[in-house]
């Protein structure tokens, strides 16, 4: 298995971390959503800290996470965001040793 994986954590100034995550979604969200080599991406806002959101993406084999971090979509989020963040984003890179992947997709019940 060689996927890579980033995790992610943005420190959002106190009372913006809600203006960080429609900046996300206005520059991130849609090319992510196109993107086929993002096969996990969660978004995720840190229960023990109001101001701190953690990111977790998931690249399919062979993938360079660097690649989309070099694009334009994430060149006008950092711009965004960088006056609603503490720091900038601090970026850790693994690879997958094991996981436990549900392929079944999920369907909502009528």
């Amino acid at each position: 298995m060689s996927q890579s994986t980033l995790f992610i954590v943005h420190k959002a100034l106190p009372g913006k971390r809600d203006e960080v995550r429609r900046a996300w979604e206005t520059h991130l969200a849609p090319s992510i959503e196109s993107r086929q080599v993002h096969d996990a991406y969660f978004y995720c806002y840190d229960d023990s800290d109001p101001d701190t959101i953690r990111v977790f993406q998931r690249y399919a084999d062979g993938a360079d996470p660097q690649a989309f971090m070099q694009g334009p979509a994430y060149d006008a989020y950092i711009a965004a965001v960088s006056p609603l963040l503490a720091h900038p984003p601090v970026i850790h890179a693994a690879t997958v040793a094991w996981a436990k992947d549900k392929a079944a997709p999920v369907t909502e019940k009528a």
